[in-house]
């Protein structure tokens, strides 16, 4: 390398460098001279091979290159840059907001929440117990014998502690019995379970919500008036009750309870089929055997035990027609009662 030749390669690396199109090329620039391995330090290192009477010229050369090509890439830097567009922000705050919408209670839930106002503004009192049930508690202290069908393996799902999954929700009316003494005004909501076939108006896994009232006095006429305020708050002003004999182990005598179709008024529509009445309510007075067994005294006690399914209530006031859309459903279905 001689001095004339510096004087070259710095001529071409100061006109590569203010003719770089873009900050791309600007950096191949600097790089081929600069770099690690570039040409400027390659000189750099020869310079021991430079003949005596070069070598000074050479070295300061070098040395002008370097400072000069480095005020030159910045210059360059700064115009590539003052030309470019401004670049667009990483987040455009006057963009509307994204709306994800709200999510809704569900109708099954929905009902119960309702059943709960309902029987609140009468006093009752919302309690709860265990899913899984002892034989003590879901049959033997509900008047159900073992001979009864409703304890065999095709109806009801037993453990292999013994115990099940409650068939209904009245072992909590038992467990609130024994441990407090009447008065007891109480409604018990939850999840029941029986080993029925599923179809349009049958699943294993469904909602129920049972009722009772223990105190001194109380009569049939009392659980009627009681049933007869549910059904107008519930479907409407209009609506009345029909008990029809009926026969549970629990409760004596015992009733079946009928709404009058809200959607006819009582003319008769599909909904009824056509016979101007909805069964909504299974009911009766509580056998005393059943206050025997939770330490009541039957002859100074009287009370009345309802019970209703969550989901065939919900399907005849909302007009679902397959109990089945309430759990394979998905969100187009719920939003509809949001």
């Amino acid at each position: 390398m001689t001095a004339a030749e510096m004087a070259r390669l710095k001529e071409t690396a100061l006109a590569e460098a203010q003719t770089a199109a873009d900050a791309a090329a600007l950096e191949a620039v600097r790089i081929r001279y600069l770099g690690r391995h570039g040409l400027l330090p390659q000189i750099m290192k020869g310079l021991r091979d430079v003949p005596a009477a070069e070598r000074a010229a050479v070295g300061q050369g070098a040395n002008a290159l370097k400072q000069e090509l480095t005020a030159a890439l910045e210059r360059r830097k700064a115009a590539l840059g003052a030309a470019a567009p401004a670049a667009a922000p990483a987040f455009d705050f006057s963009l509307p907001g994204r709306w994800r919408g709200l999510g809704s209670i569900h109708p099954i839930s929905q009902v119960i929440r309702e059943v709960a106002r309902i029987f609140g503004r009468l006093g009752f009192t919302v309690a709860d117990g265990p899913d899984v049930e002892t034989r003590y508690h879901n049959f033997e202290a509900l008047n159900t014998p073992e001979h009864h069908p409703s304890l065999s393996a095709q109806d009801t799902f037993w453990l292999e502690t013994g115990e099940c999954l409650r068939t209904q929700t009245s072992p909590v009316q038992i467990r609130v019995m024994e441990r407090q003494p009447p008065p007891v005004r109480i409604i018990t909501p939850g999840r029941c379970y029986r080993r029925d076939k599923t179809d349009a108006t049958h699943s294993a896994n469904f909602h129920q919500v049972e009722g009772l009232y223990v105190d001194r006095d109380v009569s049939m006429a009392d659980l009627k008036g009681v049933l007869a305020y549910f059904a107008r708050e519930m479907m409407g002003p209009g609506v009345g009750v029909r008990f029809r004999p009926h026969f549970f182990p629990f409760t004596e005598p015992s009733v079946e309870c009928d709404f009058s179709c809200h959607v006819c008024g009582g003319k008769g529509c599909r909904v009824c089929k056509n016979s101007g009445w909805i069964e909504i309510a299974g009911a009766g007075m509580v056998d005393p055997r059943v206050f025997a067994k939770v330490g009541y005294d039957p002859e100074a006690v009287t009370g009345y035990a309802f019970g209703m399914g969550v989901e065939r209530i919900a399907m005849i006031k909302y007009g679902v027609g397959d109990i089945r859309a309430f759990y394979e459903s998905d969100a187009r279905f719920l939003r509809q009662f949001a």
